[in-house]
């Protein structure tokens, strides 16, 4: 089927991702982003077992390593030198089957690493960030974004704290902290889980751009951690994860679609729109009269129930990744 219309309009392809049929893949709590690279892969993460996936654009599962994370929650893939690299935050706290889907932390706890495509770890953000509240609270990294040299920029790699502080972290190429900007430094005022965090190379001025999702809205920094301008409360619910493609910006929102933007921040159109969905009762799941979660009965082609994780390839094509029980891969082929 398709959604869509004009330039932007998508052939829905509907269970993308061929995942090995387990227990630990049909009740796993997906709760991870996905990424493609230069060449044509897709990489995500398994909905249940600590496993990060390579797929081929049609879907057909071309290798996968042990991650050792609790959920590779944000995934920014980068260039350094010629040679792409993932970036991963893990926020250290995994939805469990058999603790209820109530979440447990990991023995790592939280962790930022940059690896290889095949999963050698190459560097560790292996400290929280020098600030006297993390002396008694948590943790919790969401998102990477890299102001990368192949742009022009100087290698500042920016960590979102979204599910524990609402802070947003800057390190230096080489790992050593730099400084936190936490929204109160413009008109926008503070932070409510910057989410996920995007470097915007498409103007002479590279810019940051935060998912304040709580709040509804982006927030937009320069590379210095100035603030500068704030939108999107009049059109955004739930800013969770960012794509480029051409001049265009897709934004994941949780609440069930995608949102196109142009260059100047302005709304072009909404995919698979499906708010109503978040209403009810265990959303992203289901219920039972007892009380107990399950995988939501109530997905659709053409409409989405999550959306958490999201990539561009260089085709146009999308690929989304969305938040519940057993995950769900979606491909909207560009036609």
């Amino acid at each position: 089927m398709q959604i869509g219309s004009g330039e932007h309009t998508y052939a829905w392809i509907d269970r993308w991702a061929r995942i090995p049929d387990t227990e630990t893949a049909r009740l796993g709590w997906a709760h991870h982003a996905v990424v493609a690279t230069a060449d044509g892969k897709i990489i995500a993460f398994h909905p249940g077992d600590p496993t990060t996936l390579v797929f081929d654009r049609d879907g057909n599962l071309q290798s996968a390593w042990n991650a050792d994370l609790a959920e590779a929650h944000g995934m920014t893939v980068v260039q350094d030198g010629g040679t792409e690299y993932l970036w991963i935050a893990d926020q250290g706290a995994k939805r469990a089957l058999q603790d209820g889907y109530t979440y447990q932390m990991a023995s790592k706890g939280w962790q930022v690493v940059k690896t290889t495509l095949d999963g050698k770890i190459v560097a560790r953000l292996s400290e929280p960030p020098p600030l006297a509240l993390y002396a008694e609270k948590r943790y919790a990294p969401t998102w990477v974004a890299v102001n990368e040299e192949r742009h022009g920029g100087n290698g500042d790699v920016w960590v979102t704290d979204g599910y524990g502080q609402s802070y947003v972290h800057r390190y230096n190429n080489a790992g050593a902290y730099v400084g936190s900007i936490n929204g109160e430094e413009g008109r926008a005022g503070a932070f409510a889980c910057p989410h996920a965090i995007w470097v915007d190379p498409r103007k002479a001025e590279p810019e940051l751009y935060v998912a304040d999702r709580t709040n509804h809205r982006i927030q937009v920094y320069d590379l210095d951690g100035r603030f500068k301008r704030v939108f999107g409360s009049d059109f955004l619910s739930s800013p969770s994860a960012f794509a480029r493609i051409g001049d265009r910006l897709v934004i994941g929102e949780l609440r069930a679609r995608l949102t196109i933007l142009d260059e100047n921040d302005q709304l072009v159109c909404y995919l698979g729109e499906n708010e109503a969905v978040c209403g009810v009762d265990g959303w992203p799941n289901v219920k039972d009269e007892q009380g107990a979660i399950s995988r939501t009965d109530r997905l659709e082609p053409g409409r989405f129930n999550s959306p958490h994780g999201l990539a561009a390839d260089g085709d146009g094509n999308l690929y989304v990744s969305e938040w519940l029980i057993g995950g769900r891969f979606t491909k909207l082929a560009k036609i």
